[in-house]
């Protein structure tokens, strides 16, 4: 017991003191998981507006498919880009293992699915009224498309949010291809597994903290959303 409150101690320490490494670690987890949000919520969102609005061949299998993949494993999807980016991959010539780009690429496929289906959950459910309106005033589809967006825009910040929580903690995919390295590609979930795995428990409860004040700041900010989406219903 002592020795648990000792580590709790230095953790605290850890955070408070500012120490480098500590925020090395954090800013890696950040920047990944933020730039692999940004680069697939644009595609994700026009896809789910397609499958809400339009109508085509294949359109039933597609979103089946996304629903599907939204329980993809971390560790499945490591793999499947660790194949692709080996020297010998089909990608292997852009040289990204063992680097940060391709974690973001893992992420973006771990949330891809997660951003599609709950946007088109949300925008399934957005009024008509709103897209034939703007239509009738003479929008664009792409300014008609961009209001009904609007309209439902607390529904799409949650689907952002889930996505960002479901990749910010993942371990399996940066683990196989960022490699762990130190200064690098290490992020909180994999320095975490490393200093557990060596008995230093101090740096990893209190990366522990940081995940779990994230996850708590995550929630209230979906329930926040989801209590102004219910206001304005």
């Amino acid at each position: 017991m002592g020795d648990l409150w000792a580590a709790n101690r230095q953790a605290f320490h850890l955070l408070i003191s500012g120490d480098a490494e500590l925020w090395t670690i954090i800013g890696i987890s950040f920047r990944v998981s933020v730039w692999a949000i940004l680069i697939a919520a644009p595609v994700a969102l026009l896809l789910a507006f397609a499958l809400a609005r339009l109508r085509f061949t294949g359109r039933r299998l597609l979103i089946s498919t996304f629903h599907t993949l939204m329980a993809l494993p971390a560790v499945v999807v490591g793999l499947t880009v660790y194949m692709l980016l080996a020297r010998n991959g089909l990608l292997g010539d852009l040289r990204w293992l063992f680097t940060q780009k391709a974690m973001v690429v893992g992420q973006i496929i771990l949330c891809f699915p997660l951003l599609v289906s709950i946007s088109h959950a949300t925008l399934r459910e957005a009024d008509q009224r709103v897209w034939e309106t703007a239509l009738t005033l003479g929008a664009t589809r792409w300014h008609a498309m961009l209001t009904l967006m609007y309209e439902v825009r607390y529904g799409l910040m949650a689907a952002l949010i889930a996505a960002f929580g479901r990749i910010i903690a993942e371990v399996g995919s940066s683990m196989m291809v960022g490699g762990n390295i130190a200064h690098h590609t290490r992020n909180i979930p994999t320095a975490i597994a490393l200093e557990t795995s060596k008995g230093e428990f101090a740096q990893g409860i209190a990366l522990g903290f940081v995940l779990l004040f994230l996850a708590l700041a995550l929630n209230f900010t979906l329930n926040l959303v989801q209590s102004r989406s219910d206001k304005l219903s």
